[in-house]
């Protein structure tokens, strides 16, 4: 896919690999809707990224949105769609670990609604995460969550073909989901990656590249792409 011209739709796209991943496609030349709950927290933009409010749990306000929108090439979700439970299962308030799931309906309602305005070459690219196949400590609902969005992407590529869809499946990222600061969010890093065989956290536009290169590339469809540092691995 040749990203010149094209119009993409970019939701959680206003932080961390959302909206590193907006930023690198209209640097590539499309058109880019990041849309976000809340797009105060966007900051600074490049100036051909439109920003657009709006919950991903919202299937009425999505429907209105894409209908808005038009027609769509690329259409991407990083979106949380809410918080996420973390501890041991066995001692887990289980509203929490039903309310993790939000980010899967989330990621359903912006396939099942884009798919209607998604290009007869378009493309799908969720964002899942590394505990999907390998939960560390505490982990259980986000690797429940993510093994869920996994599934989901490859129950839909038959349906959507030869519209394409993939996942990519980041490691640790340091981006603002992480609210501690200063010397401690260095020493948390530097911990939780010490035995990784890439031994530091990945960066937001790490993990949009990838997703660009997926975008580009028209024969790949219905994979998981793993972009974790060989955290599995060590």
């Amino acid at each position: 896919m040749n990203i010149q011209g094209k119009r993409a739709i970019v939701f959680g796209g206003t932080s961390g690999i959302g909206l590193a991943t907006a930023t690198q496609l209209a640097e590539l030349g499309a058109t880019v809707t990041a849309v976000s709950r809340n797009t105060d927290k966007a900051g600074s933009v490049h100036p051909s990224i439109r920003l657009n409010s709006c919950n991903v749990l919202d299937e009425a306000g999505l429907k209105d949105l894409f209908q808005d929108h038009g027609n769509i090439d690329i259409l991407i979700s990083a979106a949380t769609g809410g918080e996420r439970a973390i501890g041991p299962f066995l001692e887990m308030d289980m509203a929490g670990y039903r309310a993790s799931f939000d980010k899967l309906w989330g990621y359903a309602n912006v396939v099942r609604f884009g798919s209607e305005h998604l290009s007869p070459d378009g493309v799908v690219i969720l964002v899942s995460g590394s505990p999907a196949r390998r939960a560390g400590p505490g982990q259980s609902a986000l690797s429940s969550v993510g093994g869920a969005v996994e599934n989901l992407m490859r129950a839909v590529a038959k349906e959507l073909a030869p519209r394409r869809i993939n996942v990519v499946s980041p490691g640790l990222i340091d981006t603002p989901m992480f609210p501690v600061e200063g010397e401690q969010r260095e020493q948390f890093f530097a911990g939780a990656t010490a035995h990784q065989l890439i031994p530091r956290a990945g960066s937001a536009e790490e993990i949009a590249q990838a997703i660009v290169s997926v975008v580009q590339n028209d024969f790949i469809t219905g994979a998981v792409f793993d972009v974790d540092g060989g955290a599995p691995l060590s």
